[in-house]
């Protein structure tokens, strides 16, 4: 178990489950020999990191990593689409 299942009591999270669901996360934090809140909140703490760092963190290849960093250092010259775009928001010109 993460400590974070260690410094749960901080906030209070409620939920509702089926029996099914209640009987069988039972079951497991037994296997475990915790509790059914530690067992929730370690493994959804653990399942939200891995959810945010998927959306946060961008891998690349090599290759396209390259291409990335060539095009901040040399961006293209605008085009006539990008200053039309310009022209329409206030302020930017």
């Amino acid at each position: 178990m993460s400590s974070v299942a260690n410094d749960f009591k901080a906030e209070r999270i409620n939920l509702r489950a089926s029996k099914e669901a209640k009987d069988l996360i039972q079951r497991a934090a037994d296997l475990l020999g915790t509790t059914v809140s530690a067992f929730i909140i370690s493994h959804a703490y653990e399942a939200a990191k891995k959810v945010v760092a998927d959306q946060e963190i961008l891998l690349l290849s090599n290759r396209d990593r390259d291409r990335f960093l060539m095009a901040l250092e040399n961006p293209p010259a605008p085009n006539e689409a990008l200053r039309e775009l310009l022209r329409a928001v206030p302020g930017q010109q």
